[in-house]
């Protein structure tokens, strides 16, 4: 604190304020230079390879150069020189007060670092989270990952919160997407018969794609016959599409395709109702107290 006293006390010279703004100048030219090189090489190897580990590394080096260059500016001239060791340097007491202010910060900072070491998702990818939301991975940063929703929405999680959750890779590592439709029909409905409208009514969607592995190559998903539900038949199939289709227009395509081929073939896609049943005592019972 004696410095900064010491340097409200004096007078700088001309001199002394040219030689800080040259150094301004030229960190701030130097340091333009190689945001632009640091960027050209992300993408180089970013965006072709759409991998987290690349573009969390991008965010911190930009950081840490910003951070040096203002250092270097600020401790360069004996007129910044005091503020700059304030500010660098600190006492015990403000370190502990900005670490205690920084902790969210500091939890998604780390939560970021491994999630970029594990990987369960990589940029363009499909996840769904335990929670119910789904997105495609679009950016992440130092505190929180973007995910790209319906049209021009975005979901900015925060990469502490994303950590601790359940999520589902929808298109891990095969450069295709995909997503789990579920269809209902009636307890009288053929289930093979069912079974096969929906796989012929996803084949002729021209959204979808092969994207099954099997002993004869990639192909369509099979259907499945999943459960009994309260009032119908649960049928599901896993749908496969390019980065191309936006997911709401592939469910919005084949959900109309597949309602339409089983209300062409006779097939009923119940609605949800109960059967009250009476005995005949308490019919007697009911006469009775009329």
């Amino acid at each position: 604190m004696n410095e900064v006293i010491h340097f409200f006390e004096t007078h700088p010279t001309l001199g002394e304020w040219l030689k800080l703004a040259i150094t301004a100048t030229g960190t701030i030219i130097v340091l333009v230079v190689v945001l632009k090189l640091e960027k050209k090489a992300a993408r180089k190897f970013l965006y072709d390879k759409k991998n987290i580990n690349l573009r969390f590394v991008e965010r911190i080096s930009r950081f840490v150069l910003i951070l040096l260059a203002v250092q270097w500016v600020v401790l360069s001239s004996p007129i910044t020189r005091p503020f700059g060791q304030v500010l660098f340097q600190g006492t015990t007491v403000i370190a502990a007060i900005a670490g205690f202010a920084a902790q969210p910060v500091i939890a998604d900072l780390i939560c970021g670092l491994m999630m970029s070491a594990t990987r369960p998702f990589n940029l363009g990818e499909r996840i769904e989270l335990e929670d119910g939301t789904s997105g495609i991975v679009k950016d992440i940063t130092m505190r929180h990952v973007v995910l790209q929703g319906p049209d021009t929405m975005e979901l900015v999680i925060p990469n502490s919160k994303l950590n601790g959750m359940r999520l589902r890779n929808m298109s891990r590592q095969s450069g295709l997407r995909s997503i789990f439709l579920q269809f209902n029909v009636a307890y009288r409905t053929d289930v093979d018969e069912a079974c096969a409208i929906i796989r012929r009514a996803v084949e002729e969607s021209p959204c979808a794609v092969p994207g099954k592995p099997g002993p004869g190559g990639v192909g369509y998903a099979p259907v499945y016959f999943l459960e009994y539900a309260a009032s119908s038949l649960v049928l599901a199939t896993t749908v496969y599409y390019t980065a191309a289709n936006s997911t709401e227009a592939v469910k919005s395509d084949i959900n109309t395709r597949v309602k339409r081929a089983l209300e062409a073939a006779g097939i009923e896609i119940p609605y949800s109702y109960v059967n009250v049943v009476v005995s005949e005592g308490n019919k007697k019972k009911q006469g009775a107290a009329a």
